[in-house]
């Protein structure tokens, strides 16, 4: 006989993930949201946000900038004020300011670090009292070419390592508390990031020419795959996981 729990395992939770307009924050929403999860889907732009949740009526959308002072708590009071209760945070959003060192500027350096150390841990603090409450999971997500060197865009795999090291951190400190906490280091995906660096069609050509030569799967990835992974670590059925950093990545982080 098969259970509620193999058709939604996430049936009844409520999730929050940011970045939620398009790729891999998009693909998670929808994910959570087909396996029975609340989502409220948090990003800049309202546009974005209600494709993502354009026939899905499990997925919110809330406009947010999770870089801002005091949006962290902002967020977390309206996902309690609607759903009174917090399952899991995924930390998405991420930005790149691509230049090496010598041409980058206190802006470029800054907005990365804003966005992709500094909101995350930011959110998680706000985040921290609901998800005790519900025995929750924080998933970050990383990136699986951090753990390489990454010539011209050092500062943001700096923040993703970065991120990578809270994972394990959080996840030592929070375990006593109930709080899971685990990331997923997506490879080459196609997704619109290089869009918005600014990339020209030229330069986004040379780099999954580049991607695809370090990837020995040979092909980019999906955003719903790497949904799939996160669906995955904040299952129930890993409640025994934690401190994991998960490639999802065609093995580019072992070739």
């Amino acid at each position: 006989m098969t259970g509620m729990n193999d058709i939604a395992p996430q049936s009844g939770r409520i999730v929050a993930v940011t970045g939620a307009g398009t790729g891999i924050g998009r693909a998670t929403a929808r994910a959570f949201a087909a396996e029975g999860a609340h989502v409220v889907a948090l990003g800049r732009r309202l546009e974005p946000l209600e494709e993502t949740a354009a026939g899905h009526d499990r997925i919110t959308p809330l406009t947010a900038d999770i870089t801002a002072g005091g949006e962290p708590e902002r967020i977390i009071s309206a996902v309690l004020e609607t759903h009174g209760r917090l399952d899991v945070l995924v930390n998405n959003a991420g930005i790149v300011r691509s230049g090496a060192l010598g041409t980058l500027t206190q802006e470029m350096i800054t907005a990365q670090v804003a966005t992709n150390l500094v909101a995350p841990v930011l959110l998680a603090q706000a985040a921290l009292p609901p998800l005790e409450t519900s025995g929750g999971v924080i998933v970050n997500v990383s990136t699986s070419v951090g753990q390489r060197a990454w010539p011209g865009s050092s500062v943001y795999a700096a923040t993703k390592t970065a991120l990578e090291l809270l994972t394990r951190s959080w996840a030592v400190e929070l375990a006593p508390r109930g709080v899971r906490v685990v990331a997923v280091a997506p490879g080459a995906i196609d997704t619109p990031i290089g869009e918005h660096q600014g990339l020209t069609p030229e330069r986004m050509a040379a780099v999954r020419e580049w991607q695809l030569a370090h990837t020995p799967l040979n092909r980019i990835g999906r955003p719903e795959e790497v949904a799939w992974a996160i669906t995955q670590l904040t299952s129930p059925a890993a409640s025994f996981v934690t401190g994991v950093i998960l490639p999802v990545d065609g093995g580019a982080v072992v070739a």
